[in-house]
């Protein structure tokens, strides 16, 4: 039975995140547009509209409600071998009612794992610090209406680094074992010029992460940049290990992943 390894992007305003879900209607969100399914859901729909087949899809991170994904790898199994640019072509033909793009399909070890095999998942998270609405990115750029002190939120997330007991930036719903995860890094771009520009970019990366972690330091972070919280809060805040000590969740629109690693 070959096993597939696919590269999806998708705009996740829509979804109600990665994992399939149990609806009997859809949910109406801004503007007009609907909550559809999981991403799983159509994607698993895409394969059995091209050959026949029931099956699962098992993705690298479960992303949340709302969250993008421009380098989300996923694996399946399908009875018959094809090419790998049928596959990818046929998918992207079923998809293309939705925001969900194949973007690579590679055969792949019977052994590959996407979830398991990951080596570290690398996140992005966009902020817009300007006082002017947004246009062409709303729902995909976090926009706060007061500029941001870049510099001491950098030196805040300097505390998050390394291996700790993430119990404060944790949603209470996570079911993860231990809150216990390595910050590989945490940093923080300002964009002059371009298509991006007056945006601050903040990369993060770990093998793992709780539940809306990343939402949750973005959240507590944009506090030090707001002047709401001193640098040191987040130390302690990281500290205290109780989700009270956690600042406001950052929304899902900023929120991107970007890309995962897997060993050679």
């Amino acid at each position: 039975m070959p096993r597939y390894s696919l590269l999806v992007e998708y705009e996740g305003t829509c979804f109600l995140g990665w994992q399939a879900q149990k609806l009997t209607s859809t949910i109406p969100v801004r503007r007009g547009q609907e909550v559809r399914q999981g991403v799983q859901s159509v994607l698993e729909a895409a394969v059995f509209a091209f050959c026949g087949e029931n099956i699962k899809t098992y993705a690298a991170g479960r992303t949340d409600s709302g969250v993008h994904a421009i380098g989300q790898i996923v694996h399946l199994d399908l009875q018959k071998e094809w090419p790998c640019a049928k596959v990818q072509g046929a998918l992207n033909f079923h998809l293309s009612r939705f925001r969900v793009s194949v973007r690579e399909v590679k055969c792949v070890a019977d052994a590959f794992h996407a979830r398991f095999d990951a080596l570290s998942r690398t996140y992005l998270y966009r902020l817009y610090d300007q006082r002017a609405r947004l246009a062409l990115h709303e729902n995909r750029v976090w926009r706060v209406p007061v500029k941001l002190n870049m510099h001491n939120m950098q030196k805040a997330a300097y505390a998050l680094c390394g291996e700790h007991d993430f119990t404060t930036f944790r949603d209470r719903e996570c079911q993860s074992p231990s809150p216990i995860r390595c910050l590989n890094k945490i940093e923080m771009e300002r964009i002059e010029g371009g298509l991006f520009s007056a945006e601050i970019h903040i990369h993060v990366q770990a093998r793992s992460f709780l539940h809306k972690q990343v939402r949750s330091m973005i959240g507590s972070l944009v506090e030090v940049g707001r002047g709401k919280w001193k640098v040191e809060d987040i130390d302690k805040a990281l500290q205290a290990r109780d989700r009270t000590a956690c600042g406001p969740v950052a929304p899902p629109d900023g929120l991107y992943l970007m890309a995962v690693e897997y060993p050679q």
